[in-house]
């Protein structure tokens, strides 16, 4: 059975100039035609959906989709988590037909080939990139319970853990989702942030050559500088967590809202 995650979501504050530092420093091509009020930009393989935040929505990372062949029988092996509901989406969302969510409540969007309302990156077909999104993280309390509804529900495959990692790891061979425990006890030493979706990841052809990139980006427009990580107590704490619970990571940054990145070779 084919399931294949297709986008990851942000909500943003600013999402033009989001697309910009994803188009600019990632290579990602943004969707032809007009935004329709969003941006959408893509690596070849998964779509990166940049959607204005709107009152009562919190900014940052939201939910990743995910392509599935038949949406009715993935609602038949749902039958068996009474916990988990769905909802169908508006037509005018051109990546998602429906939205539901794992037993702890982590979101996520399911559309299948024919839907008619795909449009854009995700009618565009694939393409190579040596930028590309590898890794979505998901901070939750219950990450080994997760792993197995995904891999039960979309059919996503159990990645191999390293000793002594606490992550659990589902992919579809080319993308990981990473569901990492979430614990109040990790952020003794930094501010609080809830459980849900925490960073995503990208594989680079080379990190000399990535952060060549970044300056180069910024001495040409200066509006492209994202917030530092790392800065002051409690960035350097958030930072070595982020370090230890991302081992797939080398080097760390955020986007225009805060969103943070790992990049690794």
């Amino acid at each position: 059975m084919f399931a294949k995650i297709n986008h990851v979501a942000i909500m943003s504050s600013n999402f033009t100039l989001q697309s910009q530092f994803y188009e600019i420093l990632f290579g990602m091509r943004r969707a032809d035609g007009p935004s329709q009020g969003a941006i959408t930009v893509g690596d070849g393989y998964v779509g990166l959906n940049i959607n204005p935040r709107k009152p009562g929505r919190p900014g940052g990372l939201d939910h990743f989709g995910v392509q599935v062949e038949d949406v009715e029988s993935v609602f038949e092996r749902m039958e068996k988590y009474p916990e988990v509901k769905w909802l169908k989406r508006p037509s005018s969302r051109p990546y998602a037909g429906i939205t539901t969510h794992d037993p702890d409540g982590n979101l996520f969007d399911l559309s299948q080939a024919k839907m008619t309302n795909r449009t854009g990156i995700y009618t565009a077909g694939e393409w190579e990139q040596d930028r590309y999104i590898s890794h979505f993280a998901l901070r939750t309390l219950n990450p080994q319970k997760c792993a197995e509804f995904y891999c039960d529900v979309l059919q996503l495959n159990l990645a191999n853990r390293q000793e002594g990692d606490e992550n659990y790891y589902v992919t579809d061979g080319r993308i990981t989702i990473v569901l990492a425990p979430w614990d109040i006890t990790n952020y003794a030493n930094t501010g609080i942030s809830r459980a849900g979706p925490d960073h995503f990841a990208f594989k680079v052809e080379s990190l000399a050559a990535f952060k060549d990139s970044y300056q180069a980006m910024i001495d040409r427009n200066l509006t492209l500088i994202p917030p530092p990580v790392g800065m002051g107590p409690e960035g350097k704490a958030r930072l070595e967590f982020l370090t230890r619970i991302a081992p797939y990571t080398q080097h760390h940054l955020s986007d225009h809202d805060s969103v943070l990145i790992g990049v690794a070779e």
